[in-house]
C-alpha cells in the first residue's frame, strides 16, 4: 500500500436526522482538520448577529470528538440551549491511486468504502420536543454553577494550602490548551499531519 496515495474522500450526503428544521438552518460540518476557533467564531456570529434560533453541528469519524467540543463551548457561551444528539453511521468513499503503476498494467485505483460513526447535534434556543430520543434540556444557569463552584473551591483550598497563586477557574485553562493544540498547520493546510504520505520512494 505504500505507493498508494489517497486522492479524494467523499461522504454520502444524507438529510439531517431532525424533523421540522427550518430550511435555512445552518449546518456546521466539522472536519478533522477544522480549527475550533474558526468554527466557533462563525457559529457564534450566526446565533448572536444573525439571530438564528437553531444550529446543527455534524461530524464523522475522527471529527466526532471535535464536534462535541464545539457544542459544549457553544452551550457554555450562550446558555439556555436545548439539545438533541443523533448518532448514526455514514459511508465514506476513499479513492486511493497507485503512484507508480506497473508499465503496461492497468491504472490501479482502489475505492474503499468505510463505515464511520457520524454525530449530528441540534442546538436550539427554542424548546424542542423533550420526548424525542437524544434530547437534553438546557443546563440550569445559576443553581448548578454555584454548587459546582463551591465544591471546587473547597477541594482547591484544602489541597493547595502551601500555594499562594490563585487557581484559574476550572475549564478556562483547558480551553486555551485545547485551542493551542489546533494551531500548527501542515504545509498543505489540511491540518492532519498524521496521514501525510511519505514521498521518498
Amino acid at each position: 500500500m505504500e505507493n498508494f496515495r489517497k486522492v479524494r474522500t467523499s461522504e454520502e450526503e444524507s438529510p439531517l436526522p431532525f424533523p421540522d428544521l427550518p430550511p435555512d438552518v445552518v449546518e456546521m460540518k466539522v472536519k478533522e482538520g477544522s480549527k475550533i476557533r474558526n468554527l466557533m467564531n462563525f457559529a457564534m456570529a450566526q446565533m448572536e448577529l444573525k439571530g438564528s434560533r437553531q444550529i446543527v453541528f455534524s461530524g464523522c469519524g475522527r471529527a466526532v470528538t471535535k464536534t462535541i467540543t464545539c457544542v459544549e463551548i457553544m452551550k457554555r457561551k450562550l446558555g439556555g440551549l436545548h439539545q438533541v444528539t443523533k448518532v448514526r453511521y455514514k459511508t465514506l468513499l476513499e479513492v486511493w491511486e497507485n503512484q507508480d503503476p506497473l508499465p503496461g498494467g492497468p491504472a490501479q485505483n482502489l475505492t474503499v468504502h468505510k463505515n464511520v460513526p457520524s454525530i449530528c447535534i441540534l442546538l436550539s434556543r427554542d424548546p424542542l420536543d423533550p420526548n424525542q430520543t437524544g434530547y437534553q434540556p438546557p443546563e440550569p444557569r445559576h443553581g448548578l454553577g454555584t454548587q459546582l463552584g463551591e465544591a471546587a473551591e473547597d477541594t482547591a483550598s484544602s489541597s493547595t494550602k502551601g500555594l499562594k497563586r490563585p487557581l484559574p477557574p476550572p475549564g478556562e485553562e483547558l480551553l486555551t490548551k485545547k485551542v493551542q493544540v489546533q494551531v500548527p498547520d501542515s504545509p498543505r493546510g489540511s491540518g492532519s499531519t498524521d496521514r501525510q504520505p511519505d514521498h521518498h520512494h
